[in-house]
């Protein structure tokens, strides 16, 4: 795993999730590979029917020279066609949005980033959630005194 999104699941209930391939630069790929990858303000836009990620920032590769990258730039989503339609179809008629999960390397060495299909918490929402979270901690805590 290269990086993982922590902030989705705390703003975002997760309705359905898909793997999606990246379309990178090898100083991207070099980058990454050492870590240097942000999730936490990145969100997936659709335009003219391609899924993009923006706000990643992924940092520049030190031994890349004059070839690096642009930190910030917008980078291309790869997915079949049916899954296309089935997602960004559903986030355009239900208002719901495309936010990356997480970001790894599959046994091939290929970089697959995992993006789901979300809708907004109410801040309510948030604040039960984090009691529960709470409450199931002092429970763990409790049988392990035992």
């Amino acid at each position: 795993m290269v990086s993982e999104n922590r902030k989705a699941r705390h703003r975002y209930e997760i309705l359905d999730s898909i793997e999606c391939g990246l379309m990178l630069m090898g100083s991207e790929v070099k980058s990454m590979r050492e870590g240097k990858l942000s999730l936490d303000e990145a969100y997936i836009r659709v335009q003219k029917q391609e899924l993009w990620l923006i706000g990643s920032d992924i940092a520049h590769y030190k031994n890349a020279g004059m070839w690096n990258h642009d930190p910030r730039r917008p980078r291309k989503l790869l997915i079949h066609a049916r899954e296309y339609d089935k997602f960004a179809g559903r986030a355009h008629e239900r208002g719901l949005t495309l936010v990356p999960l997480r970001v790894y390397f599959n046994e091939r060495g290929i970089a697959k980033c995992v993006m789901g299909l979300a809708k907004g918490k109410k801040l309510h929402d948030k604040r039960q959630a984090l009691k529960k979270r709470e409450s199931d901690r002092g429970l763990q805590r409790a049988m392990r005194r035992r």
